[in-house]
């Protein structure tokens, strides 16, 4: 599976910027992608952060293992935790 990773980067309240990649189907469009961001930082307790492209950039694309794409699969996307994401 070819999958389209978006480099993200969101200020966290402590001061830290936190840094991490969203994985997505080559074919989901940016606002998939910024849903998909929106749920992964609420589920960090950062909830109703708007992403925009200011914070959230199309990378690259690549061919993903097999637990990226379970997950892809599974509900949409995938998160590699970076920088400060804990």
């Amino acid at each position: 599976m070819k999958v389209s990773v978006y480099d993200t980067y969101v200020p966290k309240d402590s001061g830290n910027i936190m840094h991490f990649d969203i994985l997505v189907d080559e074919k989901s469009s940016v606002d998939d992608v910024y849903t998909y961001g929106k749920e992964y930082l609420a589920s960090k307790n950062i909830p109703n952060y708007r992403l925009t492209t200011s914070e959230c950039r199309f990378c690259h694309m690549e061919t993903a293992p097999k637990e990226v794409e379970n997950s892809i699969n599974k509900k949409g996307y995938y998160i590699i935790e970076m920088e400060n994401c804990n």
